[in-house]
């Protein structure tokens, strides 16, 4: 059959209304990786997601870029998306476990979050990042991590049998449910 196009309703560029990004859950034997803010607030390694790339690409970039460490797309596990909404932008992070990473996190030149410690499950920082907080939520919901409620849909696995790791096919909110 003849193939579709596609083109875009305007030639002006659409408004920005929404966020994309990723959060990384590194856990070592010191415990889960977290770095400090500039603003204070504790955070996973991650961040904005840039055009044309991959979740898998992002979290190894992110990575990367924040601690130094070193993975690859095979050493990632997505777990879902999470949504939100804050100051009339729609929010959009994408939770990921990292499997497989080399080196030791340190701070990078130009980085707004840096001063990275690895951190007991069991003792766990005050202050932390809502998306940070929100993605270790659907992670490990055995955690008590407090935080606005997001609305989580979780990756099913290429089976068909529900997204890897804890989150499994739990329910849709992180945090609260909705009533």
């Amino acid at each position: 059959p003849p193939r579709v196009s596609s083109r875009p309703r305007t030639r002006r560029p659409p408004v920005p209304h929404a966020a994309v990004g990723v959060g990384a859950v590194v856990l070592g034997e010191q415990g889960l990786l977290l770095g400090r803010h500039r603003h204070g607030t504790w955070e996973l390694p991650g961040g904005a997601v840039e055009p044309g790339e991959s979740f898998e690409g992002a979290v190894v970039r992110e990575l990367a870029e924040e601690t130094g460490l070193r993975a690859d797309r095979e050493g990632i596990t997505l777990l879902g998306t999470l949504v939100d909404h804050v100051d009339g932008v729609l929010r959009v992070t994408v939770g990921a476990v990292v499997t497989a990473w080399e080196g030791e996190p340190a701070d990078q030149p130009g980085e707004s979050v840096g001063g990275w410690r690895w951190h007991r499950l069991d003792a766990l920082p005050q202050g932390l990042f809502v998306c940070s907080a929100q993605i270790l939520a659907v992670w490990r919901p055995d955690l008590p991590v407090d935080h606005p409620p997001a609305h989580f849909t979780p990756f099913r696995s290429r089976s068909g049998t529900g997204a890897p790791g804890p989150v499994g096919d739990r329910g849709a909110a992180a945090g609260p449910p909705d009533r």
